[in-house]
């Protein structure tokens, strides 16, 4: 299997390269050569299989056993996973006859992102390894800067995946002061020599942007060999894509005649990863219904699966509509750049980076049909290297009705105020099943209530619940003031974050959102005896 930049960068990458390089040359996300089938007996070969050998399974498929023989994938998952809370990595969890939670939180960050995050981690150590050990004696060691940005999960999660790795130093920006405690916490209080954390005056739309532009300046990109965290890099949708796989089958062993009822997936979204994980199963042949995107107040998915139109602010009479109040966690304002402040603010992003892989499916799919497959994917490539600088020059780009009506054919997308938010956690603490959730999930949950009575009977729910609730305590806590039964410590903080705001921090402040200024950081503290403690540009 080869890779290739979604933009129409001819040059086709190994596995192991695209791991390596996250973000090609012309600003594209790589992509497979293919989507490959699932074997014939996969139902019946894969049903009793646990996360690891599923894990195996599906990453066997995208990945040459030339690259990765099938005993060093296996112990690369098996290492990955160790770290996990729960035997199952993911566990499903049934709320109700026709509502379920597929759990990501379990891993050591307590997000989701740490499925894909502890794997990568091990792929980019494993690769240099190998490489250096290849090296003739006195020769420098190859190194890889890791260099990501985080609305609040992606940076502990790789920080955690990476910390003291040889040869590996990981620089995370995020937008100073809207991250929740927490999640600010677990990043600024890893004091490994390799971690750097940068606080960015300014927002996680700023930070992904500086990233960015970080990879696209090919000068320093070689001399430091930046390495991405973000789900911009292609191993961590695949990584993703095999909890899918998992709840399948455990819903399968809780419901009876499974052969008679569909699956429907909804999953609170920002960067658009995590469900791009789902639309790769099911091109696989996952057999699954139309997957449900919930967004937040910062709807431009949403927006998009109504209009067809992208656009990093919307354009249309509902524009002037103020988001739902309420302070946030991570205390996302609203400022110029059409950013709003939610209780979910790990959704508070404008542009969904992973959507432009979505894109090309689209664009691949609805070119002239008489080309060969060469053609058309030339073809679907110019196509997204014309919206994508739509996108960056006007902010907006307007798609054809016949591309938006294939991307309704695969999802359904449906927007959730704060004040639903609240009322969700609430709902579900109060149900039966008397489950707490956290806002991002919550958002996943009112969006699958919405759409649950338009459902045909036979259709089974999973949402995909991405973070632990005791991140987002205010949000929490604010939901489920009066309820004479919750009591946060008892019910929701684990021991693990006890006295953790208490602990000592290291974080560099990056004064203003811009790139020169963060190259001066990596510049600086790039060598691994460097100190930053108290730093600032």
């Amino acid at each position: 299997m080869k890779y290739f930049s979604t933009r129409g960068a001819e040059q086709l990458l190994s596995f192991e390269e695209t791991v390596l390089a996250g973000l090609a040359p012309d600003g594209g996300l790589y992509i497979p050569e293919h989507v490959p089938s699932l074997p014939d007996n996969w139902q019946t070969t894969w049903k009793d299989f646990s996360f690891i050998d599923l894990s195996v399974a599906v990453l066997s498929l995208y990945i040459s056993p030339e690259e990765i023989s099938q005993h060093e994938l296996r112990a690369l998952v098996e290492k990955s996973y160790s770290t996990f809370r729960h035997p199952d990595v993911t566990p499903l969890k049934k709320l109700n006859d026709k509502t379920y939670v597929l759990e990501l939180f379990h891993g050591p960050t307590f997000a989701f992102k740490d499925v894909a995050l502890q794997l990568l981690g091990n792929l980019f150590e494993f690769f240099l390894k190998r490489r250096n050990a290849n090296k003739a004696p006195g020769e420098q060691p190859e190194r890889l800067t890791v260099v990501g940005a985080t609305s609040g999960d992606t940076g502990s999660a790789a920080i955690y995946g990476l910390r003291n790795k040889a040869n590996i130093s990981i620089f995370i920006l995020h937008p100073k002061g809207r991250v929740s405690p927490i999640q600010e916490a677990q990043m600024t209080t890893v004091t490994d020599a390799n971690v750097h954390n940068l606080a960015v005056k300014g927002t996680f739309d700023d930070c992904q942007d500086i990233v960015k532009s970080l990879f696209a300046d090919r000068e320093f990109n070689t001399a430091h060999r930046l390495g991405a965290v973000n789900s911009i890099n292609w191993a961590r949708i695949l990584a993703q894509t095999v909890y899918y796989f998992l709840s399948y089958f455990h819903l399968r062993r809780q419901i009876p005649n499974p052969d008679e009822v569909e699956v429907q997936y909804v999953v609170p979204t920002g960067n658009f990863g995590d469900i791009l994980a789902g639309y790769y199963a099911k091109r696989m042949g996952l057999p699954i219904g139309r997957l449900g995107v919930a967004t937040n107040a910062n709807d431009i998915l949403a927006r998009f699966w109504k209009s067809g139109a992208y656009e990093k602010v919307d354009s249309s009479a509902e524009a002037s509509v103020p988001a739902a109040g309420g302070a946030s966690d991570g205390k996302q304002a609203t400022d110029a750049s059409g950013v709003r402040e939610t209780l979910s603010p790990a959704m508070d992003i404008l542009v969904s980076s992973n959507f432009e892989r979505l894109l090309w499916y689209l664009a691949f799919e609805g070119a002239a049909q008489g080309d060969d497959v060469a053609a058309r994917r030339k073809a679907a490539s110019a196509t997204i290297a014309d919206w994508m600088s739509k996108v960056k020059s006007d902010g907006r780009v307007q798609v054809p009705v016949a591309v938006l009506e294939l991307a309704r054919r695969d999802f359904f997308a449906e927007r959730v105020s704060d004040e639903e938010t609240l009322e969700t956690i609430k709902y579900y603490f109060e149900s039966d099943a008397h489950y707490i959730a956290d806002p991002h999930t919550a958002v996943g949950l009112c969006a699958a209530r919405r759409v649950a009575a338009q459902n045909p009977p036979q259709t089974r729910q999973i949402v995909l619940s991405t973070a632990h609730p005791a991140k987002f305590s205010e949000a929490v806590t604010r939901a489920l003031q009066g309820s004479p039964s919750f009591d946060f410590e008892r019910d929701v903080l684990p021991p693990e974050f006890k006295g953790l705001l208490e602990r000592e921090r290291r974080v560099i402040d990056v004064e203003a959102a811009q790139v020169d200024l963060v190259k001066q950081v990596i510049e600086r503290f790039a060598a691994p005896a460097a100190s930053e403690v108290g730093a600032s540009v």
